[in-house]
């Protein structure tokens, strides 16, 4: 059992031996790629030194209670541990999605309901502002394209983590947020007071750590500047700062006017067409994968509904999991640790799945 443990525990060895050389610290984006690549192995070599130490623990215990009986009660409890920590070992050895490190550019959307659906948006940027900041994350406002009722139509954010960990990684956690949110409420424009119910789009793509790392021709580029205005129209300044950029080989196009500089927009646009193209680049090479290895959580359809927030019943259901709580105020303000705790635990059990139709 876990063949491929003492080869990991080899590779550990060498990256911790790479980390002592200046060399490798001397280029950063190489010093990030080992770094995380350490602290997901340490995971690894620290899960199999506890199954170890745990099976020994379980055999001194059994040798003694054949000797004497007082220690024979001790034997369940230490089985139950060294099941807990084989487990814990099976789990991690699961090969890891290869962009958990990154942070992510997340883009929510008004859809279906008007002028409610854009304040949800804003509900949503909010809740996930908040999130990350209990997760010790940086959020940076990209683009926003405000309603008149102060909500969002389009609004893009930057979160940042510090971690090496893969495994705690933004992408890691907010990669199972893409999809519609639906939400059950009376809008604040209701008069009856009648529960409406509206959509809200949110897309989530991890952030390339280095521009040369996704190869863009500037041939394939169309840049267009304009005038950038805000709500109703209304002139935000008097020069062509907002940028539209188009990527001709793919049809994505990104358009930024948050920045009042052109450069300053510009280089948000290219950021945002990075992590788009990377999110494509992966998504072909899912399709071209195995359906046995896709993830559960991360193979449906992003304009599928995925959550429902009932405001009456003060009730959250992810349609994905099952899970369910009535707490959606404190989701609200930014406790979404249990929801995303419930795709995570799903998403490993696909893959356990995966991996065991394999063998």
């Amino acid at each position: 059992m876990f063949e491929s443990v003492q080869a990991l525990i080899d590779e550990h060895r060498r990256v911790q031996e790479e980390l002592s050389d200046p060399a490798v610290h001397a280029d950063a984006a190489r010093a990030k790629r080992v770094n995380r690549r350490y602290a997901e192995l340490s995971r690894i070599v620290a899960a199999h030194e506890a199954w170890v130490a745990a099976s020994d623990d379980l055999d001194a215990a059994r040798e003694f209670a054949r000797e004497d009986e007082a220690f024979a009660a001790e034997v369940p409890v230490l089985e139950e541990g060294l099941q807990a920590a084989q487990e814990k070992l099976r789990r991690l050895l699961i090969p890891r999605d290869p962009d958990d490190a990154r942070d992510v550019i997340m883009e929510i959307k008004a859809g279906e309901g008007g002028a409610e659906s854009a304040l949800f948006a804003a509900d949503l940027l909010r809740m996930y502002i908040q999130y990350a900041a209990s997760k010790g994350w940086k959020t940076e406002l990209l683009e926003r394209n405000e309603s008149d009722l102060g909500g969002y139509k389009d609004v893009q954010v930057a979160i940042k983590g510090s971690s090496s960990d893969p495994a705690q990684g933004v992408w890691a956690h907010l990669k199972y947020e893409g999809g519609v949110h639906r939400v059950q409420r009376v809008p604040a424009t209701e008069s009856q007071g009648r529960i409406h119910t509206s959509t809200t789009g949110v897309l989530v793509f991890p952030e390339v750590d280095e521009p040369d790392e996704i190869a863009i021709n500037q041939n394939d580029l169309k840049i267009d500047v304009f005038r950038s205005s805000g709500p109703g129209g209304q002139s935000v300044n008097t020069t062509d700062s907002a940028v539209r950029i188009t990527h001709l080989p793919s049809g994505i196009v990104v358009s930024m006017q948050n920045e009042k500089s052109q450069l300053q927009n510009r280089e948000a646009g290219m950021r945002v067409l990075r992590a788009r193209l990377l999110a494509k680049q992966q998504e072909e090479l899912d399709a071209a994968a195995s359906d046995a290895r896709k993830s559960q959580i991360r193979g449906m359809d992003r304009s599928e509904r995925i959550r429902t927030y009932n405001f009456p019943e003060n009730r959250i259901a992810d349609h994905r999991t099952g899970f369910k709580a009535y707490n959606l105020d404190q989701v609200m303000d930014g406790a979404l640790e249990p929801l995303i705790a419930s795709a995570i635990s799903a998403d490993e059990e696909a893959r356990l799945a995966a991996v065991g139709s394999d063998s």
